[in-house]
């Protein structure tokens, strides 16, 4: 059993580490072009797309923003009220009637996916921009984002996504893991390896979408089940790190925790359809993935691993050779507490420190300068020691939830 756990062990250094290494050397290759983007030729005809359950809060600020946007070639701006039980019928129907592209397409409630889908029938743009109802795309984004599409290839693009005011502390820590995800996607951009077109903002080649049916209703991240069928089909997914968008993130722990929980049931989904193209094809069978299911395995294997050594030690050193209540034996001395210097433990610590300059760099990288505003010195440390150890939790009991089934529309 302890060979076996070692050889796990091994096997879980060895894939963080190459993913580490891989990340490391593409951003050495192109440090120099992290926010190139390509400058538009041509005015492209925009359809916005609003997907809004529940929104009346959000809405109405998320569709001025898009009002103010610098890119004037946005022909409509479709709200698509999915049976919402507020007020957000009605605050789209007064956005409709004080602005000429902004239309109301109401509908009953089926779920995100099938929202759009109904909603790209009748878009009339060349390009579909989905925007989520409590998202704020920046002035420059369509911008800087649109002429990739020069490109007859790429059939999507995908920005930057910050925490709209994080206030609270869990909220400050989204904040941190954005800035973190934005680095490594546009890394994953140079190796054409892009796995989600997040939802607060993503443009589309409304005949890309056309061609692969749209977006799947059965799955829950539709985000992640498109850009993994669009790069099956040949298309090019791109990312373009300057511009940005803001969003409003869970400001409760509870409300975190269920939407991680989401995004990892369709995570799964989306691993089960593609599985058998594991190794066979092209960048989504080669590299997306095992990237991808490599990432979620060595969260739950690190826990594994974990919990094994914690109880064997207790177990072993204590319960059986040393704990005795006659004698008075303490079941933990200071004694106990100490690194075997070991192998094993050294690459531990190694990987760790590692990934640990990886955060703190893509950080100061994404933000330009590690000010106190942008990366506090508190949840840095929390997110690099703490947060980061509760996604194996998160992930079993998404496994969990996966394996029992169920439906989930929003």
């Amino acid at each position: 059993m302890v060979e076996v756990i070692t050889w796990v062990y091994l096997f879980y250094m060895f894939i963080a580490l190459y993913f580490l290494i891989l990340f490391s050397l593409t951003f050495i290759k192109n440090r120099r072009h992290m926010f190139d983007y390509p400058k538009l030729t041509k005015s492209y005809r925009v359809s916005v797309l609003i997907p809004a359950y529940n929104e009346e809060d959000s809405i109405g600020g998320t569709v001025k923003s898009i009002l103010d946007l610098d890119y004037k070639n946005i022909i409509e701006i479709i709200i698509i009220n999915d049976g919402s039980k507020d007020k957000t019928k009605e605050i789209a129907l007064s956005l409709e009637k004080k602005y000429d592209n902004v239309i109301l397409f109401d509908k009953v409630n089926s779920g995100k996916a099938d929202s759009l889908n109904q909603a790209i029938k009748i878009a009339k743009g060349e390009l579909i921009v989905v925007v989520d109802a409590d998202s704020y795309p920046s002035k420059d984004s369509f911008q800087k984002m649109i002429g990739f599409f020069d490109d007859l290839k790429v059939g999507a693009v995908t920005t930057r996504i910050f925490v709209r005011e994080p206030k609270t502390f869990i909220q400050k820590l989204q904040s941190i893991e954005y800035r973190v995800i934005a680095f490594s996607r546009k890394l994953l951009g140079f190796l054409d390896a892009i796995y989600v077109t997040p939802g607060p903002l993503a443009i589309y080649r409304k005949s890309a979408l056309e061609k692969i049916g749209g977006f799947d209703p059965k799955n829950i991240t539709e985000d992640i089940e498109v850009t993994w069928h669009l790069t099956f089909e040949g298309y090019k997914v791109k990312m373009s790190l300057d511009p940005y968008v803001t969003t409003v993130s869970p400001n409760k722990f509870k409300a975190w925790f269920k939407q991680r929980i989401r995004w990892n049931i369709g995570g799964m989904q989306t691993i089960s359809k593609y599985k058998k193209y594991f190794f066979r094809k092209g960048m989504l069978g080669f590299f997306i993935l095992p990237f991808f299911t490599f990432s979620l395995l060595l969260g739950i294997i690190g826990l594994g691993i974990f919990i094994y050594k914690i109880l064997r030690r207790f177990i072993i050193s204590y319960l059986a050779t040393k704990y005795s209540v006659e004698s008075q034996v303490a079941i933990l001395t200071l004694q106990d507490i100490n690194l075997n210097p070991s192998i094993l433990n050294f690459f531990g610590i190694i990987l760790l420190i590692l990934g640990a300059i990886f955060i703190l760099f893509a950080l100061f990288y994404v933000n330009k300068s590690l000010s106190k505003k942008d990366a506090p010195f508190i949840p840095v440390v929390f997110y690099s020691l703490v947060y980061m150890t509760l996604y194996p939790i998160i992930l079993i009991t998404s496994l969990c939830k996966f394996l029992k089934g169920g439906k989930h529309l929003w």
